[in-house]
């Protein structure tokens, strides 16, 4: 089945019409893979820089704490044991990389399996440009508004656009993404994807004909 959708001006009347590539836009759905690229992606987010000190790194009195024997008390060597309030954490984390490795055709196929899952939804809307004069957020949020209603929307560029980009950055449910850095995480969390017609050219020359060994 071949995808047409309407082309929108920012008035978000229709000006034309534009067929998806269905290499792209009618891939098959791979949910797990999909989902394999997002815990990826967030996993490599994180930063790895949590560190607890052991018995051996607290800052506190090596010294015995009182006489082996004697008091009627437990045995103890000193104040550093995890078990005392002040001492060294037991198996408690350390540095560590969280980087996972995915092969490129694996990360291209779950963005297009995203892509084809919103196109499915019928949540892209295809814009013929999206630029402005100078930056204004109340603008912005009435040309979304038109396009998506009260969706939430991620606004794909095909190249930076100051304006754009600035009149964007204060909206709290859209977020502006250059076309080429597209990715799984940011496709599932907004409901809408607007995307002009430059930014399908360069989706379209990025992750089309899925056959071509990469």
């Amino acid at each position: 089945m071949v995808i047409k959708l309407p082309v929108l001006n920012m008035r978000g009347q229709e000006v034309g019409e534009r067929e998806l590539p269905a290499s792209i836009f009618e891939a098959p759905i791979n949910v797990g893979l999909m989902h394999q690229a997002y815990v990826r992606q967030m996993a490599n987010a994180r930063l790895g820089t949590h560190d607890t000190k052991t018995r051996g790194e607290v800052n506190r009195t090596k010294q015995k704490w009182y006489r082996q024997k004697g008091t009627g008390r437990a045995r103890h060597g000193s104040r550093n044991a995890p078990i005392f309030v002040g001492g060294g954490v037991a198996h408690g984390p350390h540095p560590r990389k969280y980087t996972q490795r995915m092969p490129k055709k694996m990360r291209r196929g779950a963005l297009r399996s995203a892509l084809s899952a919103k196109a499915a939804e019928g949540a892209i809307v295809l814009v013929d440009r999206l630029e402005m004069a100078a930056p204004k957020t109340r603008e912005m949020a009435d040309v979304l508004y038109r396009l998506v209603g009260d969706s939430t929307a991620l606004v794909l560029l095909a190249q930076a656009d100051e304006n754009v980009q600035l009149s964007l950055r204060n909206l709290p449910d859209a977020r502006y993404l250059r076309a080429s850095y597209l990715n799984v995480r940011d496709l599932l969390k907004y409901e809408k994807v607007i995307m002009p017609l430059d930014a399908l050219d360069v989706i379209t020359s990025w992750l089309g004909e899925p056959q071509r060994s990469e």
